[in-house]
């Protein structure tokens, strides 16, 4: 079982964000790899700590995680830190550690840590049916990114000899100091281009079209974001790829209405049916199926269908299908249909009869949630 991430930095779930940054700085200085080189423990837990933060430190994502827990970045890579490396660390974070006598995020006692880096994000839109978010499907998307063009070759970058980083000392009351920052010749990726083929742009990077696999778990919602790792654009040099951002929206029903994981669907028979009873096939999202309707049935019952609603996103049961049944009245009548209705109008059994020991609508909703 994954560790809890609040647990991991030392923190409770009412932390501030300031609280979470600081947390989050104090963890990393504890377990960074050049304070501790060799040490797998020390990086293992630097790692959580970058993965804890990710999470906690972004509020949709912590949102998530507070009602869903780990289950929440499961199946399909939702903004969770679980695969990043070391690179996507220092790339993502390091500017958490900007000022003062570290060196940027890398450095401790000025040795320095080489910033790759991070090609741009690319964010696409992906439609999904009702069909498909309630079963699961995997995707191909066509995406047009960016990538090193073959032949591209670059050199060490001679302004800070391929760390990515120029340091500066300056003289204060306080004495000596030393600040680092970001190459402003190659960008921070200690590199520079040597050779680049003519269809390549200035960084050595040009656009092609790509086929992406993107699987897309059960019970996801409109507007939530699926992150595919490194399928963005690749950055230059010794630089590592982006992400590819994708947004799901859900298409609208024809027959049935999501709420949370229920469904609703909208049954209308005929007052015969009401009276009689029937058998009517209707649409969920698994198929069709057939219910029974009892006779003397009223309008305003729901009948509930365990199980046939939205799977939960953290894999813990199913919502349900709720039939609301609505008797049809007719607008026109022929002479011999106006006639029975008149008769049957004085008739006790086409009254209302509230003794009956019917509920209203309003009593057997308050009844389904209570």
């Amino acid at each position: 079982m994954k560790e809890d991430f609040y647990e991991i930095l030392g923190i409770s779930k009412n932390a501030t964000d300031a609280e979470i940054k600081k947390a989050y700085r104090k963890k990393a200085i504890e377990y960074h790899p050049d304070k501790n080189p060799g040490d797998a423990t020390a990086e293992e837990k630097f790692k959580k700590a970058a993965e804890a933060y990710e999470v906690l430190s972004d509020p949709d994502k912590k949102a998530r995680y507070d009602q869903y827990g780990h289950q929440a970045f499961e199946g399909g890579g939702f903004g969770g830190g679980g695969g990043m490396n070391m690179d996507d660390i220092f790339s993502q974070f390091g500017d958490i550690f900007g000022g003062g006598g570290f060196g940027g995020f890398g450095g401790f006692g000025g040795g320095g840590r080489q910033r790759r880096a991070k090609g741009s994000n690319l964010r696409i839109r992906v439609k999904l049916t009702l069909e498909e978010i309630a079963n699961g499907v995997d995707k191909k998307i066509k995406v047009k990114r960016k990538i090193q063009a073959p032949g591209t070759t670059y050199k060490t970058c001679g302004t800070c000899n391929g760390t990515g980083q120029v340091t500066r000392v300056t003289n204060t009351i306080l004495g000596r100091m030393q600040t680092s920052s970001a190459c402003s010749t190659c960008g921070g990726a200690g590199q520079t281009i040597d050779h680049r083929p003519s269809d390549a742009d200035g960084q050595g990077l040009k656009v092609t079209e790509e086929t992406v696999s993107i699987s897309i778990p059960a019970g996801v919602e409109d507007g939530m974001q699926l992150k595919v790792s490194g399928k963005g654009n690749e950055a230059p040099g010794n630089g590592i790829a982006g992400d590819l951002l994708v947004a799901i929206e859900e298409q609208e029903h024809p027959e049935l209405q999501r709420e949370g994981n229920n469904l609703h669907y909208d049954l209308y028979i005929s007052f015969s049916e009401a009276a009689l009873g029937a058998s009517r096939e209707i649409d969920t999202v698994s198929g069709k199926v057939r219910i029974k309707i009892e006779e003397g049935v009223q309008s305003g019952k729901i009948l509930r269908l365990r199980g046939k609603g939205i799977p939960s996103l953290n894999g813990y049961g199913k919502g349900d299908l709720l039939v609301h049944v609505n008797v049809w009245t007719p607008k026109t009548l022929n002479k011999e249909q106006r006639e029975f209705f008149e008769r049957m109008s004085k008739d006790d059994h086409f009254r209302p009869n509230p003794e009956s020991g019917e509920k209203s609508f309003f009593e057997k909703v308050k009844d389904m949630f209570s």
